[in-house]
């Protein structure tokens, strides 16, 4: 049977979630009031919607809720919640599907949520929404489409949108912001598409942190990275923006922001098997001027040679991401995945030499369809346990941090 590969990281358990162990890119700490650790996680793709786990001993993660989606056409592929409301993403495989948009659920009662609201993102030429961000109980920002976007090529079809949350039962838009020149109508010629690999020109992550309630830090694919204003949410206003993308291959993913260091981790997401897209990196960018970002370095990888071969992707995806909350928080010490790279820790102490202090890759998941782990998103909680999710079977690991 094969082993772990590990250094100062150490399994506490593991959990295929029922059979169902394709996880997404959603991943959520809830305290509940009779003082129980819940996480919530988002699924891949289609049966499951999302999993409840009560995690309050991490040696012995337990199954209190699975749901179902609507139909097989569809994903949930990001989640967040802030107190006891969890709000969902759903996207369609197909253009003009439904439910498209984001769903908000009262999880009081976790192992009975109950479905608050839903705010629809259908359209003609939308598949709904793909990630979304809520840390402040008031505000849902997303990547999502909607029904009156029609975008000058297909794959743009995802902007940045924020509805105001505050009565959960009536979501209301209160801003929007795309790239300009990828809707139809723009006074801006389109974008040059990239020559290497066409991921589109959509919006990913759209994070919002309670430290900088008016800055949205924003990654748009082969767009790049952005800093916006958005004090004033009817009108967000573009501060800086970063692009490598050419000659770089694309698909900018998430942006993470160290407010103490001033310097901000941005990945590239890896979306091709065999590491036919290398490099998919983690870059160090320097944002203490927002209108003039400098990247500075990368995060150490060890050689795509060595993982090209394992099966799956290798190379960039998520990170923790110092959400509020039961979340660690720190501007030194960083969490990445990398599919089949595993779990990846890194010490910023001196942001121009971030060295690898630490990884867990599990061994090859059963019933997996491809012929290594590809681990897809990483949680970590305030007492510096670790959880992260397998993308197509493995489901849910739990590991200590020995560091």
């Amino acid at each position: 049977m094969a082993q772990a590969e590990s250094k100062n990281m150490k399994l506490l358990a593991q959990n295929n979630l029922v059979g169902f162990g394709g996880m997404g890119e959603g991943m959520s700490m809830q305290m509940t009031g009779d003082g129980r650790r819940i996480l919530w996680l988002a699924h891949e793709s289609a049966p499951k919607n999302f999993t409840g786990v009560d995690v309050s001993n991490p040696n012995k993660p337990e199954v209190v809720v699975q749901t179902e989606l609507p139909h097989m056409d569809m994903r949930s592929n990001s989640l967040e919640l802030t107190g006891d409301i969890l709000a969902v993403a759903y996207q369609t495989k197909g253009k003009n599907m439904q439910p498209a948009g984001v769903e908000l659920f009262d999880v009081s009662s976790p192992e009975d949520p109950k479905t608050i609201s839903f705010f629809d993102c259908s359209g003609p030429h939308s598949r709904g929404v793909h990630q979304l961000w809520f840390a402040d109980g008031e505000y849902v920002h997303f990547a999502g489409g909607s029904d009156d976007f029609v975008p000058t090529n297909p794959l743009d079809d995802q902007f940045y949108r924020c509805i105001d949350v505050r009565n959960p039962s009536k979501p209301v838009e209160v801003g929007r912001w795309w790239y300009p020149g990828t809707r139809e109508g723009d006074n801006v010629p389109p974008p040059p598409r990239h020559p290497f690999m066409d991921s589109g020109f959509r919006a990913h992550n759209t994070n919002v942190y309670p430290e900088r309630p008016d800055r949205l830090y924003m990654c748009y694919l082969d767009g790049g990275t952005f800093i916006m204003d958005i004090s004033d949410k009817s009108n967000p206003q573009v501060l800086g923006s970063w692009n490598p993308h050419p000659p770089y291959p694309g698909f900018a993913h998430t942006a993470l922001p160290l407010f103490g260091r001033d310097i901000m981790i941005v990945t590239d997401e890896s979306v091709r098997d065999d590491a036919a897209d290398w490099p998919k990196l983690a870059w160090v960018v320097d944002i203490r001027n927002e209108d003039n970002m400098v990247p500075i370095g990368t995060l150490p990888l060890p050689s795509p040679e060595e993982f090209r071969h394992r099966g799956g992707r290798f190379g960039a995806h998520n990170l923790h991401e110092n959400r509020p909350g039961p979340s660690f928080q720190s501007d030194d010490l960083v969490f990445g995945t990398f599919f089949n790279g595993g779990v990846r820790v890194f010490d910023l102490t001196e942001p121009l030499q971030p060295k690898e202090v630490a990884y867990f890759i599990p061994p090859q998941p059963e019933n997996s369809i491809v012929s290594a782990v590809q681990i897809n998103d990483v949680y970590v909680d305030e007492n510096r346990i670790v959880y992260a999710v397998d993308r197509h079977a493995g489901g849910l690991y739990v590991l200590e941090l020995e560091i």
